[in-house]
């Protein structure tokens, strides 16, 4: 058994005893709809989400683009404002910081972000010592004597040699490296959760693994709870613990990610794990078993579950959006035939080797 598996099969056992570091209830977030002749705003970004993060666990987040996957880390940091919910860190309601309290907590870099473009958002001026050092500066927890040696400390912990990068800016970086600024400079503040937006979507193979390994280190090494946001589930099944799957805003479906992969009971989650190339060989689906046969339906744009348009297994109670419900093994699926719908592949659709 590997150590991811371990660390799921030991939270699994007991979740109730570890108290979640992050809790997200209910949370819905709003963007300002486009104003005429101008595409931007998106409108609802995030409908009635909730989720977990326990103590030194990694946590996957997937979707397509616009699920609202982004939008949660956003709004958990405080860079948007909720519609709607609550988000507790720590036992604590972050909606009920202001003014001082909330400027506080975000200086003190408990909660940091590393953004998914690292060339765009590190300053092209600064050097890396510079880049490094600086949530160190806004928090002013340490003094200025010890903040040379953090930042120091900070890059060895991401397999950078502190003598030959502290000088260089940006520009003169890698991919990869540039990756890894990013994370020593989220790491110098020793937060406890760490959110990672698109960590490796611009890497190639070997700086992937490069970085998805340091990650999970990180998190034992620093007592990290770490949420990786993530269009690719191959990327995550050999590092997260747990998985939420995004789709249109809404949690569609979460749950230990060796499950969910090899057993999904969301419609959505099947057609990524069947699109994926070689997450799990255990009963492995493909994407036309799950497509709507032709000349389905069509469904209300509001007030149906989102995925109805889309799934196969669609029927009349899917003109209401279902709640979000517990399935066994600290699941949950927003689905009315979550975890039933494999059985009528069988019977509706066979594979092309059986049907000829």
């Amino acid at each position: 058994m590997t150590a991811t598996q371990e660390r799921a099969v030991a939270l699994e056992k007991g979740p109730a005893r570890v108290a979640p570091l992050l809790r997200v209830t209910g949370l819905s977030v709003s963007y300002a709809p486009p104003k005429k002749g101008v595409g931007l705003g998106t409108g609802a970004a995030l409908t009635d989400a909730s989720l977990d993060v326990r103590p030194g666990e990694i946590v996957g987040i997937v979707g397509e683009t616009g699920s609202g996957k982004t939008t949660l880390a956003r709004a958990t940091v405080g860079l948007v404002r909720p519609a709607a919910g609550r988000i507790e860190f720590a036992g604590q309601d972050m909606g009920a910081l202001r003014g001082r309290a909330l400027r506080d907590f975000r200086r003190s870099g408990q909660v940091q972000l590393v953004f998914q473009d690292p060339l765009r958002s590190l300053d092209p001026d600064l050097t890396v010592a510079e880049l490094v050092r600086e949530p160190l500066d806004v928090a002013g927890t340490l003094p200025r004597s010890e903040r040379h040696e953090r930042v120091a400390d900070s890059l060895r912990l991401v397999g950078l040699d502190p003598e030959t990068m502290l000088g260089r800016r940006p520009r003169e970086l890698s991919g990869g490296q540039r990756q890894r600024i990013s994370l020593a400079r989220a790491i110098s503040t020793r937060p406890q959760l760490l959110f990672c937006d698109e960590p490796v979507s611009a890497l190639d193979v070997s700086n992937r693994n490069l970085v998805l390994s340091l990650l999970d280190r990180l998190r034992t090494e620093l007592g990290l709870a770490v949420v990786i946001i993530a269009h690719d589930l191959s990327s995550l099944a050999g590092i997260a613990d747990r998985v939420a799957v995004f789709y249109r805003s809404r949690v569609v479906e979460q749950g230990p990610i060796q499950a969910v992969l090899e057993r999904p009971a969301h419609p959505y989650t099947g057609l990524l794990t069947a699109s994926a190339p070689s997450v799990t060989q255990v009963d492995r689906l493909r994407p036309d078993q799950l497509r709507p046969e032709p000349g389905a339906r069509d469904w209300p744009v509001h007030g149906a579950c989102v995925f109805a348009a889309r799934c196969r297994f669609a029927h009349d109670a899917c003109v209401e959006q279902p709640p979000s419900l517990p399935l066994a093994g600290d699941r949950e699926a927003a689905c009315h035939v979550a975890g039933e719908w494999r059985a009528q592949l069988t019977t509706d659709h066979r594979p092309d080797t059986e049907e000829s």
